[in-house]
């Protein structure tokens, strides 16, 4: 039997789809196995190129056959697309997979290690609660509308809401008051989780230089600088601070042709938990230069004077992002120009 080049596996829970091809790329077997067997084969079988799709549980299969001695390659799913011959189906997938780790241009994903995942679980918690508590809030907001009672957006409004609870003025019914407490302790429940992620990410910032670094960035915080810690990878597999902008989707999409070229809104296809937390932080400098309500004569205050917020919020998050590239890269503090 030929050796076993290429070990493709569409990944799953329980069965997975493996295709086996030899280094001409012709295929050897391309079957279904469960996860016990599949543990089996990649320790018996001898060290080859194993091939998967950079998608949930990836990571862990990575590890998994790297302490085997095997050569990963992670491909991101876009880029196996295209080599799925006519039916979607399993075996399909896994034969794509072979064949576009053949390319002699792939690009491939860095396989994370399992802290650098901790770090992700970490920041994913953050924004979880934080997504929970503001689904909370706005819940219990439509509630009370019901009852003509009208409260702003946001957790610094609570007060008021709590406020309006404990006013027995307001012709409201008993159990709509005691369903409204449930609601404020249940904020009030993730708000100190919440607080005990985000002083969780503090303490790793006192602890990592990395993350220390990152915080000198005016607009970018322990949050911003633990997803960034979570979900990039290694800077300098980067040529350029523009490659990075890129990869986070921070640039224009294009749709060039004949020579004519033709930018468009901002691609969005790379990493998205870092380009909104850099967006975020660049719209809360726009916000703080408008409070002050003169314009610096530099390059943001120029930019602001011509073009909308959010414009120029992403055009301040690509330049945050190039800046970032250059100071991991370099091993170097942020400083003023």
């Amino acid at each position: 039997m030929a050796e076993v080049q290429i070990l493709a596996i569409d990944l799953a829970k329980r069965s997975f789809q493996v295709c086996a091809s030899d280094r001409a790329g012709s295929v050897l077997y391309n079957r279904v196995i469960s996860r016990t067997k599949l543990e089996a084969l990649l320790r018996e079988q001898p060290p080859c190129i194993v091939a998967m799709e950079a998608c949930a549980t990836s990571h862990f299969w990575g590890r998994l056959a790297e302490a085997h001695g095997h050569e990963v390659r992670l491909i991101p799913p876009i880029y196996v697309k295209p080599f799925v011959k006519r039916q979607k189906n399993d075996a399909a997938d896994a034969a794509a997979i072979a064949e576009a780790a053949l390319r002699p241009n792939m690009h491939y994903v860095a396989v994370k290690s399992a802290e650098h995942q901790a770090r992700a679980v970490a920041y994913r918690a953050h924004q979880c609660f934080v997504g929970q508590r503001t689904q909370i809030i706005n819940a219990l907001r439509g509630h009370l509308a019901e009852f003509g009672l009208i409260f702003a957006q946001g957790t610094p409004h609570l007060k008021d809401i709590r406020a309006a609870m404990r006013d027995e003025t307001i012709d409201l019914p008993q159990s709509v008051r005691d369903i409204a407490r449930l609601y404020l302790d249940h904020i009030d429940a993730l708000t100190t989780r919440i607080d005990e992620l985000s002083l969780g990410l503090r303490e790793a910032m006192q602890v990592s230089a990395e993350m220390r670094r990152l915080c000198t960035v005016p607009g970018i915080g322990p949050v911003t600088a633990g997803a960034i810690m979570a979900f990039a990878p290694d800077l300098r597999t980067f040529a350029s601070g523009r490659n990075f902008a890129a990869w986070l989707g921070l640039v224009p999409r294009q749709r060039s042709t004949g020579g004519k070229i033709r930018l468009g809104s901002m691609s969005k296809m790379g990493q998205g938990d870092i380009r909104k937390l850099l967006i975020v932080g660049a719209m809360s400098r726009i916000r703080w230069i408008v409070r002050k309500g003169v314009l610096p004569d530099n390059w943001l205050g120029r930019l602001m004077a011509r073009r909308p917020r959010m414009v120029a919020a992403v055009a301040l998050a690509n330049k945050m992002a190039r800046i970032i590239w250059a100071m991991m890269t370099r091993e170097q503090d942020y400083r003023l120009a």
